[in-house]
């Protein structure tokens, strides 16, 4: 590509802060000669097919299904537009107390940023995982991430290609996902 993207390196990446140095510079070499775009393409070559609320909704019920038999209710599940990346926040977990009566009864949401509608479903389900260990641990601990590695094995390498691709939409604007092909079901 002749394209190539001029960006501050510190500031581009800023989402792969903590990762040792090396693995930065493997990285920063792929943004310097534009081929983040190919490399997630070539290991992802298709988005998942989730793009409504409800499908969500139940994508996420399955894995808590799944995984999380014993964990409270959800009552929402919806891609949120209000959540910016930019925050940090790809997706939220929240408990919405109401008081009925003389009880206060407590609801399960889970928000998830928009852009995951237009990527792979292990990047979906990453998130998904992260946001459902927030059900059982609170806080981001060594049992939230044993939790978040017991629903999905490869946790850690996903989020870790999962802040590659923003780092790469950061740098160069470019959604990976929106026009490719969904899958057959």
């Amino acid at each position: 590509m002749n394209n190539r993207v001029n960006y501050p390196v510190a500031a581009a990446l800023r989402y792969l802060q903590g990762y040792p140095p090396d693995t930065l510079a493997q990285v920063e070499k792929l943004l310097q000669e534009d081929r983040v775009a190919d490399w997630l393409l070539r290991k992802y070559p298709q988005g998942h097919a989730v793009r409504t609320d409800r499908a969500l909704f139940d994508y996420v019920q399955a894995l808590k299904a799944e995984h999380l038999r014993s964990a409270e209710p959800l009552a929402k599940v919806a891609f949120d537009n209000k959540l910016q990346v930019v925050q940090h926040a790809l997706g939220t977990h929240t408990t919405i107390a109401r008081v009925q009566g003389n009880k206060l009864k407590a609801k399960r949401e889970i928000r998830v940023a928009s852009l995951f509608k237009h990527t792979p479903e292990d990047f979906l389900k990453m998130i998904a995982v992260h946001e459902l260990a927030h059900l059982k641990e609170r806080a981001h601990d060594k049992a939230f991430y044993k939790l978040c590695n017991y629903m999905e094995p490869r946790y850690h390498q996903l989020e870790f290609e999962l802040r590659v691709y923003l780092t790469h939409l950061e740098a160069s604007g470019a959604r990976l996902w929106e026009s490719a092909p969904l899958p057959t079901q």
